[in-house]
């Protein structure tokens, strides 16, 4: 009975082991029929994974039904409780169940009750990802490391800081710089063999991130200056040379809210620099001081007002609008 319960909001870390699995049950050849991607959010598609389970696959190999956002550990109705219950016992040995879903299973539930006697027989597995906070700097530090490693990468303890600096707990956006780093590396260590360990040094993270993180920064700068005009022309060059806006978005939200933390308890006398960085998700308290001198002079409903102004253009790019008019109606809109 092939179950796998995967839960958790480190979503790039489940995806990887959901897309390793699949890669190793099911033969490539006969991939088109023997995977099925459902949305368990969706009842009829809740249902439709309860039949296709029973089912086993077609020509060689293993057989996948894989639940996004799986419903049976988390708000399972009765009825798909029963269903849950009959189908397991009908489950092919080489057809897997994958339940996905960010949320932590409901021990309530008797679904969860269920899938935790198989997991202890051995019958079913668990996985669990769960993202550390902001602010918990061993618990970035110790991702960054766990995901190199997965990479055959290894950083050196600059590197890693500068990652967190920059990136912060996106899991998915870190995945895709290690791997842009491990082009990077490679371009420059032509040597190098495919198993050896890449050694990442602080200028190679550097090189890789600093033209997109200082760019969106410096946009931060000229919006704490005041400087819309001059904000917007960098917006669209960054924009131009095919940066995401929501990732622009992510970038100049931290930059703000570390503003807006620092401001807020440098106000209530709060002048221990690890305490402030701790609360504002910084990970380098030495940042602290730069941060002081950076907003001298403005008041906290300045920060509050344009960290409103990002939070309108995200909603503004999730309604769907084109970036560039995102930016600007939410800018330089009054309100």
């Amino acid at each position: 009975m092939p179950i796998h319960l995967i839960w958790g909001d480190d979503y790039g870390s489940s995806e990887r082991v959901i897309e390793n699995l699949i890669k190793e049950i099911i033969d490539p050849a006969w991939i088109s029929v023997n995977l099925s991607r459902l949305d368990g959010k969706d009842l009829s598609q809740a249902n439709q994974a309860l039949e296709e389970i029973q089912t086993p696959p077609f020509g060689s190999g293993g057989r996948v039904i894989l639940v996004k956002r799986s419903p049976f550990c988390n708000g399972c109705s009765a009825e798909l409780a029963s269903k849950l219950e009959i189908s397991l016992k009908q489950i092919p040995l080489t057809t897997h169940l994958i339940l996905n879903n960010t949320n932590k299973p409901d021990k309530r539930l008797k679904t969860t009750k269920l899938l935790q006697e198989l997991i202890k027989s051995n019958q079913a597995s668990e996985k669990k990802f769960l993202l550390p906070a902001v602010w918990d700097g061993a618990g970035l530090k110790a991702l960054v490391q766990k995901t190199a490693k997965e990479l055959n990468l290894e950083l050196e303890e600059e590197a890693i800081l500068l990652l967190i600096e920059s990136i912060g707990n996106d899991s998915t956006r870190l995945i895709s710089e290690l791997k842009k780093l491990t082009l990077l590396e490679s371009t420059k260590n032509k040597n190098a063999h495919a198993h050896d360990i890449l050694q990442i040094s602080r200028e190679t993270v550097h090189d890789l991130i600093q033209g997109i993180s200082t760019n969106s920064l410096e946009i931060g700068n000229c919006l704490l200056k005041s400087q819309w005009g001059e904000a917007i022309a960098k917006l669209d060059a960054l924009i131009d040379n095919g940066e995401p806006a929501l990732r622009i978005i992510a970038t100049l939200t931290g930059q703000i809210r570390g503003w807006l933390w620092v401001s807020l308890l440098e106000q209530h006398g709060q002048k221990d620099v690890g305490f402030i960085a701790k609360q504002a998700g910084i990970s380098n308290p030495k940042r602290i001081y730069v941060i002081r001198k950076q907003i001298q002079g403005k008041s906290t409903i300045f920060f509050i007002d344009l960290l409103r102004k990002i939070l309108g253009v995200e909603v503004l790019l999730k309604k769907g609008s084109f970036p560039k008019n995102a930016f600007r109606d939410g800018l330089l809109t009054k309100g």
